[in-house]
């Protein structure tokens, strides 16, 4: 852990290498505090993709996940995209393997396949349409009711968007190792500690804990949800990391880590694999950088457009 003299000195090294590469800096809602306070926009991966194309950067520092490095390349080709650490990985991307879905594919023709966003480049590339979780009710909403679904990767966002939408879909068998951590009796014991607190929680998580949410919803309309709110304290059920966003735009609120059975709060080791010693170092080095076959590009855009039309 490096000193409060170090991280200033890197918090002032990376501002000065955004300068010299003409670098944007994004970084996710889970990401480490220090990486939120030095990047230019925090939010959700697609978002970040479009805010970035809104920029003149030439380079993208994407702190993040490898899913959301790549999904930053295919909105912006012709940006350098930078991951601070290759090995930030997702749990959730990894349980839907590109091949297995095209043999799926070939054995179902005709079945709509609606991807979370949470997936690879080369699974966004074989897919009818892209959802987030903020608009995967629109989308699948969208879709003909004669047409059978299979809803990629996330069985229990897919779930979800089964019972707001009253639609049948096949569900790929994949699931967020760190949602699925939160247990209905670990959020029922911190309600009794709190029981004036609402409780947010994200579509990922388990039925039995988003059933007892007050409120289930994307990272950016927890935002919105509890800035509305007349409540004062909230229970976040989701990445710890949220809770940093959170507190900073909305110092008169409690903000309460949803714990799992073993411990208070939840965060993705993948997530904070990214450092603000390895972004300083991605911007010095220029890599790693995120390549993307043009091919597979082109192909996984093209749901993501379809997702677009609909209106964000």
């Amino acid at each position: 852990m490096p000193t409060l003299t170090e991280r200033t000195d890197l918090r002032e090294r990376i501002l000065e290498l955004k300068k010299l590469r003409n670098a944007v800096i994004l970084a996710h809602n889970y990401q480490v505090p220090e990486l939120q306070d030095a990047a230019d926009f925090v939010g959700d991966s697609l978002g970040l993709s479009f805010k970035a194309k809104e920029t003149d950067a030439d380079v993208i520092l994407f702190c993040g996940v490898h899913f959301m490095a790549e999904t930053a390349k295919i909105v912006n080709p012709g940006k350098t995209v930078l991951l601070p650490d290759l090995e930030a990985g997702c749990s959730l991307a990894d349980s839907c393997d590109a091949g297995a879905l095209a043999r799926w594919k070939a054995e179902h023709p005709g079945v709509v396949i609606v991807a979370y966003i949470n997936c690879t480049a080369a699974v966004k590339a074989q897919v009818d349409i892209i959802c987030t979780s903020s608009n995967a009710v629109k989308v699948v909403n969208s879709i003909p009711p004669d047409k059978k679904i299979l809803f990629v990767p996330d069985q229990n966002l897919g779930q979800w968007v089964m019972t707001q939408t009253g639609r049948q879909m096949i569900l790929w068998p994949g699931a967020c190792s760190t949602h699925v951590l939160f247990t209905h009796k670990a959020i029922f014991r911190l309600k009794q500690q709190h029981p004036g607190a609402k409780i947010v929680a994200h579509p990922e998580c388990l039925p039995a804990v988003r059933m007892m949410a007050d409120e289930v919803c994307s990272t950016e309309k927890m935002v919105s949800y509890c800035r509305q709110s007349p409540a004062h304290e909230f229970i976040i059920v989701t990445e710890a990391g949220m809770l940093h966003r959170m507190q900073k735009e909305l110092p008169d609120k409690v903000f309460i880590p949803g714990p799992t059975d073993s411990c208070h709060c939840n965060e993705c080791s993948f997530m904070k694999k990214n450092t603000l010693e390895k972004a300083v170092a991605a911007l010095e080095n220029m890599s790693p950088e995120i390549t993307l076959p043009e091919d597979i590009r082109r192909h996984a855009l093209v749901p993501i457009e379809r997702m677009l039309a609909l209106g964000r």
